[in-house]
Parts: C-alpha cells; structure tokens; sequence
C-alpha cells in the first residue's frame, strides 16, 4: 500500500513545477511623451501646465483654501463609499485566505459515544438463544480524517494567483474612490463659495438698483421722468430680489451635500460655511508629468490591469480542470466498548491511499468553460485599453477646458470694467437728463451679467483644475489620512 503513495508523492514533486494556462504578462501600451494642447490654444497663459512629474498627493493645498482642506480630510476619514471600499477590500483578503487554503491537506477530528441494545425479538438473534448475549454495549470512538489534492497542474495555484490579483483590484477600487470622493467635496466646495459670490453680487446689485428706483421715484415728482420710468425700475428690483432665495437654495444643498460626503448629517456644516468666502484660486503652475506616468498613478487603470491579470490566471484553473485529480486521503480512528480501553493501541483502525478522478466525458462542458474564461480574459484587456484611452482623454479635455477658460475669464474681467464704466456713465447721464431711463437698465443688466459670467469662469477655472487632478489620479497617495477607511494588514 504505501508503494503506490510513494510513487504518486513522487510524481507531484516532479510535475510541482507544472502550470497549464497562460502566463501573465502586463499589456504594453504606447502612449505620447507628453500632454500637447489643441494648436489654437493660446501659447501663452496666466497659468501654466508643464511636464514636470506631478505633485498629485494632497493637490488641494495647492489652493491655499483651511476650510476645504479641512473638509477634505475628514472624508477621508468618514465618507461611506470609503467604508464600503474598505470592506470590500478586506472581503477580498478573506477570500484569498479561503482560496490558498486548497493547497493544503484538510483535517477533520471526531468523536462520539453511543449506547445499544439488540432486540431479542427479532431476526437473527430470537433465531437461537445465545447464553450471556450482550444485548446492550457501549461504544467510544475517536480519530480523524484526512484529505489532501495534489495541486499536480497548478489549478489551485493559478486560484491563488487570481485571487491576488483581486485582492489588489480591490485596493486600487479603494484608492479610485477616494479619488473621487476627494474631487467632489472639492468640487462642492467650490460651488458653495460660487453660490455665496453670486448671492454678494446679487445683492450690491439689488442695492443699486433700488438706489436707482428712488432716483427715478424723484425724477417723476419733478416731472422729468415718466411712471413707465418708475415701473420699469420696480420690475428691475423685483426681479433681483427673486433671483436671492434661489441662490440661497442652491447655498443651502451645496452645504448639504458636503456634510453627507463628510459622513455627517446634512445641517452639520450650515454654522460652519455659512460666512461667504472667495472662489479658491488656481496655483500659478500646474505640473502633471507625463501620460507614461498616468499609467502608474491612476487607480482605476491599475485597477483594470489587475482584473486582466485574474482572468488570465483563470484561464489557468479552468485548463487545470481537463487533467486528472491526484489526492490521498486516510482516516484513524479508536474504538472501545469500554471507554478504559479506547486508548489502547489494540483499539485502532486505520485506513490510507491514493485516488485519481479524470472527467472521461462531459459533453464538451470543460473544454466550454475554458473558452469562457478565454473571452473573460479578452474582455478585461478590451476594458483595460478603454480604461486608458478613456484617462488620456479626461486630462487632455480637463487641461484644454482649464486653459481655454482662463482666457474667456480674462475677456470677462474686461467686460466687467467696462460694463462698471457703462453703468456709472448711463446713471450720470439721467440724472442730468441727458439720456432716457432705458440706457440705465440695459448697462445695469449688461453688468449684473458679466459680473455673474465672470464669477461662474472663476469657478470653472477652479473646477476644471480639480477635474485635471481627478483625471491625474491624484490623490490616492493620502493613505495616512484615512485610518478608518484603511483595511487592516494582513496577518
């Protein structure tokens, strides 16, 4: 008996080296040496993007904003999809321990005690009368079972490869979220300061407005202007004054929503940001590398090399399944009527030996699954090649959106100026009555306008950066800032 284990034993030493299925290899995809703007962009900007390796790791001190970087830390320490990413990423750990676990032998250890009797009357012992029959006996046992496959063709091996490589994509899915998450409480933040710009503005201009409407009030007591004068001007103030519980609304959710990604209740933060506060404003130059490092740095395109990984080395554990199981299995096991005795080396019984299972016939159900495994494999690195072109082209629209409106801002502040100008000259005017009342409202219009234009290019120029960063990867390097999102080492 024990020369057929030596002989199997033997043969999964020197077949231990085995793995059927592909090797995994990482794609190679060409990228350009550097992020080229659009040939109509202007060559010179206030702001500069340049090739310089990125800086992405805490990129939102880059805005010299407390507040938001405040804001910014403690989701990543409370924001729920982090927790969930989190969670997923320790689900992976255990499922790789579940998975690694096949390459080693399984023991089960049992025991038990049971009392019986025969009944006298029935077959075969009421057949003939037996002097001192021991009718009732006890019995004790104890032992163990054994089992353990020989991963000959390395299926379980290539398991554990892919269970690997998914717990790795968990990470990086970790990472792509905090990601996100750190880009829109950015983004958020931006639109609240927007929002309480827009309502400032709204407001000096709801004041001249109505110093306007008491001018024209005057003007009409003395004749010179007209009560179509003094309607047109109370329309004007009405109007304003509708549009400030809107941009209070808007105040109000964009706080909201900052509180829930801090994993807060969305009043939390009203006392908090309620005092108006600038657009953050852009650093003076922006380094984002190169796209070869893009393919480092950003997540979700490591992310979708490792999910290409698993599905190669699963290719692996579906070819190992055409080839024949080798394993050994045995059991030991004590048994006595008299508990005294079950320690007794007479009380043994034993049994141990190879076997071998080869699926002869299936209907082709194997050979099917490889196929499957085999197009899974080519759909991961189809989403891969997407994953990356689909990155290159978020950097490439978010420095073009980020450099183009740097140049519609700076035609807006000129509009602004002159629209002011226009405004002051047209109010001068009337009250000299050198011009009608219509000239007052459309330069008061045209320079509300602009003034709101220039305030939402501000913060395009901002967000645009911010989503310049997202696209970077940026980020994801803050690992000390989330403890509680973080997954526990494995032992």
């Amino acid at each position: 008996m024990a020369r057929p284990l030596i002989i199997l034993l033997s043969l999964s030493s020197v077949l231990a080296g085995c793995t059927v299925g592909p090797d995994y290899q990482a794609p190679q995809i060409p990228v350009k040496e550097s992020f080229e703007p659009l040939p109509s962009m202007a060559t010179t900007h206030p702001y500069a993007a340049t090739t310089r390796p990125g800086q992405t790791s805490e990129w939102w001190t880059t805005l010299n904003d407390p507040t938001l970087s405040s804001l910014i830390e403690q989701a990543a320490r409370a924001n729920h999809d982090l927790r969930l990413a989190a969670a997923r990423v320790r689900e992976a750990r255990a499922q790789r321990a579940v998975v690694s676990s096949g390459q080693y032998p399984n023991v089960d250890a049992s025991a038990f005690y049971s009392r019986s009797r025969a009944s006298e009357n029935a077959w075969p012992y009421n057949a003939f009368a037996v002097p001192g029959f021991p009718w009732e006996a006890n019995l004790y046992q104890a032992g163990f079972d054994a089992s353990w496959e020989l991963d000959v063709f390395g299926g379980v091996r290539r398991s554990v490869e892919a269970a690997n490589a998914d717990q790795e994509a968990s990470v990086e899915n970790q990472r792509s979220v905090l990601v996100s998450v750190l880009a829109e409480v950015a983004r958020n933040y931006v639109e609240l300061r927007s929002f309480q710009q827009q309502l400032e503005i709204a407001n000096r201009n709801l004041e001249a407005q109505r110093q306007t409407l008491e001018l024209t009030i005057e003007q009409a007591r003395k004749g010179v202007a007209r009560q179509l004068d003094v309607s047109r001007a109370t329309a004007q103030v009405s109007t304003t004054e509708a549009s400030l519980p809107r941009l209070g609304n808007l105040q109000w959710q964009a706080m909201h929503r900052l509180a829930v990604l801090i994993g807060q209740q969305p009043g939390a933060l009203v006392q908090t940001l309620s005092a108006a506060k600038p657009v953050p404003v852009p650093p003076a130059e922006i380094p984002i590398g190169v796209p070869a490092e893009l393919l480092r740095r950003r997540p979700d395109i490591r992310r979708a090399e490792r999910e290409l990984a698993a599905a190669t080395a699963r290719v692996g554990v579906a070819v190992a399944d055409l080839y024949p199981r080798f394993s050994l299995t045995g059991s030991f096991t004590l048994q006595a009527s008299d508990v005294d005795k079950l320690l007794k080396w007479d009380s043994r019984s034993f049994a141990f030996g190879p076997a071998v299972q080869w699926p002869v016939f299936d209907a082709g159900a194997l050979r099917a699954v490889v196929k499957v495994r085999d197009a899974q494999q080519e759909q991961a690195l189809v989403r891969y090649e997407q994953t990356v072109l689909q990155a290159l082209a978020e950097v490439h629209d978010a420095l073009s959106t980020f450099i183009t409106e740097q140049d519609r801002r700076k035609s807006l502040q000129a509009a602004v100026k002159a629209n002011e100008e226009s405004a002051e000259l047209a109010e001068g005017l009337y009250r000299q009555g050198l011009t009608d009342f219509t000239s007052v409202l459309d330069a008061q219009r045209q320079l509300y306008q602009s003034q709101e234009d220039l305030l939402q290019s501000e913060a395009t120029v901002t967000t645009s950066l911010i989503a310049l960063y997202k696209a970077l990867g940026g980020g994801w390097e803050m690992d000390n800032l989330s403890p509680q999102s973080q997954p526990k080492q494995a032992q």
